[in-house]
């Protein structure tokens, strides 16, 4: 059995620490994602007259998805269980991917595709270096 010594706790604990505050604040968000694309699927805070089913079909399958990966990321992320990573990165991958080969659907914003770029590049960032601390 491998005990660790002092030295490497303390070098163990920051990245691994910071890779969970990471994971808390993306399933916070991944939350508010989800919440506010179920809004849009019942139509909590529309104008008067607006209706899910008046939009493009492209709109509703999206928003759909969205609503639901969200939820499901941000409880896999918060358990920082490995599966959650994995939704969670479909759904950012999936968003990136709308905004910028479906332009259509949800308008083709360059700032959400840099934004999940960011995260992404960060969630990856996070994961190697607290792997680099884990004992053999």
């Amino acid at each position: 059995m491998h005990t660790a010594e002092p030295a490497e706790v303390a070098n163990a604990e920051p990245w691994t620490a910071r890779f969970v505050l990471f994971l808390r604040v993306m399933a916070a968000l991944s939350m508010i994602k989800g919440l506010y694309h179920w809004s849009l699927v019942v139509g909590i805070g529309q104008p008067a007259g607006w209706s899910f089913e008046g939009n493009t079909l492209a709109w509703d399958a999206a928003t759909i998805y969205f609503a639901v990966i969200d939820l499901i990321a941000a409880v896999g992320l918060w358990l920082a269980a490995a599966w959650g990573g994995v939704v969670w990165l479909t759904a950012a991958i999936s968003m990136a991917a709308v905004e910028l080969f479906f332009p259509q659907v949800y308008g083709g914003r360059v700032w959400v595709i840099v934004a999940e770029l960011v995260v992404i590049v960060a969630y990856f960032s996070l994961t190697i270096a607290a792997g680099r601390e884990q004992p053999e």
